[in-house]
């Protein structure tokens, strides 16, 4: 414990707290604090002010990110007939419909994404004791309840992330890892805040955007002046 400590505390000295670095500034920077010996995600975090609480300001959707994630995600997708098969030739890792159902029922949850055609959507709610807690629950805003299957699952393959605001107005986005390039990383980064920055609901008032935070795995929070992206 000591050890990871003292590691931390050093890549602490590297930052500046009172400082808003450029988006540049603050790639270059996740990249130098990183202290972990595996390939660490790189997440990027926005401090919004909204209100959850209120219906058309409880953001929810995803974002395909032009150079993925660095992670493959595992496909399950629940359809029938011509459907089922668009999702096989797509790449989907598993496809069926009521066995598939079952066996998440008896505990099977060997996948990081359900898609599922809307047919099948009352089947599956269900099971939203099991899946609604872990965020599996297909969602239309998400994508992942449509009848363009083989679009949902090759999206999802090629870095597709889901963000939602959580009760005190933030969202947290995987922009990629610490082993991709610093120009693949700063391109996902404008990828996602382009997006932020359009959803924003009409029914807010005053600062939208109050900061833009860019950290890795254990790593120290960077942040980042939202006038460099």
């Amino acid at each position: 414990m000591a050890k990871t400590g003292k590691k931390h505390a050093n890549a602490l000295k590297l930052v500046d707290r009172t400082k808003l670095y450029s988006l540049e500034e603050a790639v270059d920077l996740v990249k130098k604090t990183n202290y972990v010996k595996f390939d660490a995600t790189v997440e990027l975090a926005f401090r919004l002010g909204l209100d959850p609480r209120k219906a058309e300001q409880n953001l929810r959707g995803a974002i395909v990110l032009p150079h993925g994630t660095g992670k493959t995600r595992t496909v399950l997708v629940i359809a029938q007939g011509e459907k089922a098969r668009e999702a096989q030739e797509a790449g989907a890792d598993y496809v069926g419909d009521v066995d598939y159902i079952n066996k998440i029922q008896q505990g099977w949850l060997d996948f990081d994404v359900i898609v599922a055609t809307p047919d099948m959507m009352p089947q599956l709610g269900k099971l939203g004791r099991i899946l609604g807690p872990k965020g599996l629950m297909p969602n239309p805003k998400t994508g992942t309840v449509t009848m363009d299957v083989a679009k949902a699952v090759s999206e999802i393959k090629a870095g597709k992330v889901e963000y939602r605001v959580d009760k005190a107005g933030n969202i947290h986005i995987t922009a990629g890892k610490v082993s991709f390039d610093n120009q693949k990383l700063v391109e996902n980064i404008k990828t996602i805040y382009d997006t932020i920055v359009r959803i924003k609901p009409a029914t807010v008032k005053g600062t939208y955007i109050k900061n833009v935070t860019l950290t890795s795995t254990m790593g120290p929070g960077i942040k980042i002046n939202p006038a460099s992206i």
